[in-house]
């Protein structure tokens, strides 16, 4: 069975299960502070299971991207070396909302997995919850006589609370869990040894496929459990595995999730993956078969990452792309031998084989595969770096064991993998210390987790049962209500409260606009919000203190002068958007931006880099409709295909409900939450500050409105002043500034010539001054010029004698340099190498250099260690 029809016949029997069938959601999350991917198939539905918000069916089903790279779930480090662990995966599932429970989610898997998809009952085994005292649950006794209808009890199994109890996090929804193994083994083995034995023991071929949660609980912040609400169940089948166990594989690379990816790897590098049904492969081919893996599951992760809008970067979520990335880069450089780019060459395949289910890869490619190329190249020139690191680190150590604090710097800062280091150093016959090492990476954990430490306490729900209203689209001051509060501490910005309010007209972050700042004002106090956002359906109010009387009545009051800058420059945002349209082609899109009182940022698809003159035509093109006075026409809660009939865009990346709301200024159609300007005059005028590139095939505009603009222009204005007073006020500013830059051409003729006039003449001086020394010409002096007329001398010096060894040194700005010229001659005839030299001798001004074996030069801090460095110089050829 073809994977393409092993999900589909998922769907179709939910379906026909009187479940709505749902898209995948992004698998990078914008709106929930507390994860970074979507990480198993429930995330999406988090404000569901917390009662926060109302689904647009009590049951459904999807099949949901998963990234499992960070946090609790981190899997990276095991994928390649294992066949079943992954970075990216399906997870299939079927949700009940406060409907069915346990008899149907039970029934009806096994239904689907023995009926449908006719996997033998032998294979197959359950587990349900034993039971937890120190939680006070009890063991699972209705799951277990369920699952009696439907299998021998001696394939029923008890599983502790580390396998049976699902829980979302440390706090929120959880509840026992009851899951399905499959058993993969020859029948051989199968007779040797009970698969019951195996279950939840990491063995390749006796795997979990199923895990129905049946959320009855909610984990307090003191670790106790209250019962929810409502009952929920919470399904998820990991589609690789499935596939893996319909196919008749022992592998999940072995399935057609994988092989296509597989065969254009052989194609490219000209080896070949070994099945992993073959036994006793060699060394070399099992260093292959990992390699080969690793790539073709991290290529999956990052491309539909970057297709849902998370380019790689060095923080969050992008650090957590490039560094799966390089992953798949080193491994291909150092087991399969690749030193060019060829990860991007797969995203083809991955968006012809995926992209009828996941558009979005296939309408993405062209980016996806600009961003991965860029990136390869920029890492592999990242490795031939650290190579270099390397090879000095090993010069300056004594003995054959490296420093492993050395080694961890090289990862740190340079990302140089550790396991790469170790191999180089092997073959140099050298290792490292792996204790010194494991020490710094665990300061460096520790500070990292520090700095992120979060504890959260539980809500004290003051108005239990509100349903929260937005107003903030139509007001900035509002009688409001405390509904609930808690108290969050955090290293990062020590303890805050987090108030939410029966209404608000405070806007929360999200869309690439900046949360509202304002006040809660009272009778007797004001209480300043500091910050707003959203989660999990709940908009949060951020204080520093809480009121003395939370059952108050307050007035929420926006800052207004804020929330006006940001209007203007979220108004300004669509606008551009459409001048880069029309301006540069239909091919751009908006990839990620900021919208602030201060200024706006905003992230587009486009191949080059923009003209000074198509710049121009942007800004007047903006300037135009601000001057045009558009309306803004504002539709509320339209049906999304409605909103896109009108022409409204849609961006990738983002979660669309079926309602949306279309933010309409002439030409200008987008769906957005955002806030705005009621009419395009109110922006005033519309400047970019900077234009640069993000990422490959991506670039990224800044720019101001408003009042910044009269500030940017008073500045200048200021500037100009400023220039002509320190020229003496001229008539003509520009006539005056280029006859000081004909000036000053003039006289860098006159102070190159008479550089060169002083370097030949030192060259005649410092000619008498060498030295024989062991048959080589040797002259070793500190000369008094700048650093690159140093250098001109020293090969100038080199090259009037034969068998002449010269090393020169000078100071620049307080800084000492050295250079060292050996002729070709010597290089060959003694082994000296300048190169060499300059490492050495670099040491006495502390600094370092490098170059070709005949001529090298360095730089350095310490110049009173020249006369050092010019008294050991003669050591080389002693």
């Amino acid at each position: 069975m073809k994977s393409q029809d092993v999900r589909k016949q998922f769907l179709d029997f939910f379906k026909s299960n009187g479940h709505l069938i749902v898209p995948s959601a992004p698998i990078v999350l914008k709106d929930d502070p507390t994860l970074m991917f979507n990480n198993s198939g429930m995330a999406q539905f988090k404000e569901f299971f917390l009662g926060n918000g109302t689904p647009k069916s009590p049951r459904i089903a999807d099949t949901q991207k998963c990234l499992r790279v960070s946090g609790k779930h981190n899997d990276l480090e095991d994928v390649g070396f294992d066949t079943y662990h992954h970075t990216m995966f399906e997870m299939l599932g079927n949700w009940s909302f406060g409907d069915y429970f346990k008899k149907e989610a039970i029934n009806w898997a096994w239904q689907l997995l023995t009926e449908v998809y006719k996997i033998p009952k032998e294979n197959l085994y359950v587990s349900v919850f034993e039971g937890s005292k120190e939680d006070n649950v009890p063991f699972d006794q209705e799951a277990w006589d369920i699952w009696k209808t439907l299998i021998d009890e001696d394939r029923i199994i008890l599983g502790n609370k580390k396998d049976n109890f699902w829980e979302m996090g440390d706090q929120g929804p959880c509840g026992p869990c009851s899951e399905i193994h499959v058993d993969l083994r020859p029948e051989a083995e199968k007779a040797l040894v009970t698969g019951k034995s195996l279950v939840n023991n990491d063995h390749p071929q006796v795997v979990e496929i199923w895990n129905n949660v049946f959320m009855e609980f909610n984990r307090k912040a003191d670790g106790s459990l209250e019962k929810l609400p409502a009952q929920h169940v919470d399904t998820g089948m990991g589609f690789e595995r499935l596939c893996m166990a319909l196919q008749g594989k022992t592998s999940n690379y072995d399935t057609d999730v994988f092989t296509p990816l597989i065969e254009k790897v052989e194609q490219i590098t000209g080896l070949k993956y070994t099945s992993d049904e073959v036994k006793n492969i060699s060394e070399e081919q099992s260093k292959t078969n990992i390699a080969i893996r690793v790539v073709v599951d991290h290529v999956r992760a990052v491309a539909f990452a970057i297709a849902d809008g998370q380019l790689p970067s060095n923080t969050g979520a992008g650090y957590v792309i490039r560094r799966i990335l390089r992953r798949a880069i080193r491994y291909g450089f150092t087991f399969l031998n690749t030193k060019e780019p060829f990860i991007n060459k797969l995203v083809e395949v991955l968006a012809n084989q995926m992209g009828e289910f996941f558009p979005e890869i296939k309408s993405q490619q062209q980016l996806v595969n600009n961003v991965i190329r860029e990136e390869e190249a920029s890492f592999l020139r990242t490795l031939e770096q650290g190579l270099q690191l390397l090879e000095n680190v090993v010069a300056e150590t004594s003995g054959k064991e490296v420093s492993g604090a050395k080694v961890f710097e090289l990862y740190d800062t340079f990302g140089f993998p550790k396991d790469l280091t170790a191999l180089i150093l092997k073959e140099k016959g050298f290792s490292y210390n792996e204790a010194e090492f494991e020490v710094e990476l665990q300061k460096q954990k520790t500070r990292s987790r520090a700095a992120s430490e979060v504890s959260t306490e539980d809500w004290n729900v003051l108005i239990p049962g509100n349903v929260e209203t937005f107003v903030g689209y139509d007001k900035t001051e509002n009688e409001v209500k405390i509904t609930r509060i808690r108290k969050v501490d955090s290293k990062k910005d020590g303890i805050l409260y987090q108030i939410v309010l029966d209404n608000t007209p405070f806007y929360p972050e999200g869309g690439g606009q900046v949360g509202d700042k304002g006040t809660l004002v009272s009778a007797n106090e004001t209480i300043e919000i500091i910050d707003t956002k959203k989660e999990n359906n709940l908009i949060l109010h951020f204080a520093k203190q809480l009121p003395e009387n939370v059952e108050a009545g307050f007035v929420a009051k926006v800052n207004t002068d804020l929330r006006t800058s940001t209007s203007k420059n979220h108004s300004a945002t669509h606008l551009m958007h459409l001048a880069l349209r029309n301006i540069l082609g239909t091919h751009v899109e908006q990839k990620g931006s900021l919208v602030n009182p201060n200024y706006l940022r905003f992230d587009f698809s486009h191949f080059s880099k923009v003209s000074d003159e198509e710049i121009k035509q942007v800004e007047a093109f903006v300037n135009a409709q601000i001057e045009a006075q558009l309306q803004l026409v504002e539709h509320r809660n339209i049906p999304i295909q409605e909103a896109l009939d009108k022409g409204a865009m849609a961006l990738f990346g983002e979660k669309y409900g079926d309602n949306v709301r279309m933010i309409e200024f002439g030409e200008s159609r987008e769906l957005c939450g955002g806030i705005h300007v009621k009419n395009t005059a109110d922006i005033w005028h519309f400047k970019i500050i900077s234009e640069g590139a993000v990422a490959a095939g991506i670039r990224r505009i800044e720019a101001i409105t408003g009042d910044a603009v009269k500030n940017f222009y008073l500045n200048q204005e200021n500037t100009l002043a400023e220039i002509k007073e320190t020229l003496k006020n001229p008539q003509d500013i520009l006539k005056s500034v280029a006859s000081l830059q004909d000036d000053n051409a003039k006289l860098k003729k006159q102070v190159e010539q008479l550089l060169k006039e002083k370097v030949g003449s030192l060259k005649t001086e410092l000619e008498k001054d060498f030295q024989e020394v062991n048959g080589v010409n040797f002259l070793a002096k500190q000369v008094d010029l700048s650093m690159a007329s140093t250098k001109d001398l020293a090969q100038a010096l080199g090259s009037s004698k034969p068998d002449s060894f010269v090393f020169l040194a000078s100071v620049e700005d307080g800084q000492p340099n050295i250079h060292c010229y050996i002729t070709k001659e010597l290089v060959a005839s003694k082994g000296l190498n300048s190169n060499a030299v300059i490492k050495e001798l670099g040491k006495y001004i502390e600094g370092n250099g490098g170059g070709q074996p005949f001529f090298a030069s360095g730089k350095g801090k310490n110049a009173n260690g020249i006369a050092e460095a010019l008294a050991h110089a003669v050591e080389f050829i002693q």
